[in-house]
């Protein structure tokens, strides 16, 4: 079994959690709506993901809806001391599996309410706003009003600590004028770099940068040159993927996402991968954005 400890650890809000975590979204049905197909299954990954290190876990009551966050209180209850659940409101589903934006005061109050039932916790961790502007991509807009609604739940002690989710660097400061940021979850790999200059802002700042999609999510990273760095290291693409974006900044923490325990050694692998300068320098060549 892998010991995750190898890939380093960073700090989350008042918690040092180790580098590579493990996101929970691929635990629902397809399209991250309806039950698993296989819920023993789904309960041992999260059992062996912690076994092997990992204490932080991404969430949200909106992956199923709320199935994730029940499998994991099954699964984990009682928690092991140190893992840090983080989840993220913003969005509710609807009938037809369909993503709704939910920014309302009562609609963020109310998911906070929800993961801290379904989970089974007196406070959440670390809850992540999850922007939802023009469709799912990051677009501009204040999100001081939203923002503000999760900082008066942090003051009741609903919350622990907050993030942001599918945000511009504009919002990231926005949201840091009104109240502590402790992580900020944007999509980002090795094919996608439009984060460059934010994940090393936030490097800076001493904030998290948490990659969503960091093995291109539903549509999988593809790249000869990536394959052919990871025939030389004897690794897979994809933990190759993964040992680049730990590679790439000191305040990266990963949450691959999985539901196949197979899947979750060979993303947990990746931990122990190191990769040489020039190595760095070949991949690095691959999702490079102009200047």
């Amino acid at each position: 079994m892998t010991d995750v400890a190898s890939a380093g650890v960073y700090r989350l809000g008042d918690r040092t959690v180790r580098r590579m975590g493990y996101g929970a979204m691929q635990l629902a049905g397809p399209g991250v709506f309806g039950p698993p197909k296989d819920r023993p299954q789904a309960i041992a990954v999260l059992r062996e993901a912690v076994a092997s290190g990992v204490n932080h876990i991404d969430t949200s009551d909106f992956y199923g809806p709320y199935v994730v966050n029940e499998i994991i209180a099954e699964a984990l209850r009682p928690y092991p001391e140190g893992l840090a659940i983080v989840t993220k409101v913003g969005a509710v589903r609807g009938s037809d599996g369909s993503w709704n934006p939910a920014f309302g005061a009562a609609d963020l109050e109310r998911a906070v309410h929800d993961n801290i039932r379904r989970l089974g916790v007196d406070a959440i961790d670390v809850v992540n706003l999850r922007w939802m502007g023009a469709g799912h991509g990051v677009s501009e807009g204040s999100l001081g009003r939203e923002f503000e609604v999760l900082a008066g739940l942090q003051r009741q002690g609903l919350i622990r600590h907050l993030g942001l989710s599918n945000v511009t660097a504009t919002q990231v400061r926005e949201a840091r004028a009104i109240a502590e940021v402790v992580c900020v979850q944007n999509l980002y790999n090795i094919a996608n770099r439009q984060d460059d200059a934010l994940v090393d802002e936030l490097a800076a700042a001493g904030i998290a940068f948490v990659p969503f999609f960091p093995l291109g999510g539903f549509a999988p990273l593809q790249s000869e040159a990536l394959s052919a760095v990871a025939a030389d290291l004897g690794a897979t693409p994809m933990q190759t993927a993964l040992a680049w974006l730990l590679a790439r900044a000191p305040n990266m923490l990963l949450i691959p996402g999985t539901s196949s325990l197979a899947h979750l050694r060979e993303n947990l692998a990746a931990a122990e991968l190191v990769l040489s300068d020039k190595v760095m320098a070949r991949l690095d060549a691959i999702g490079r954005v102009p200047a």
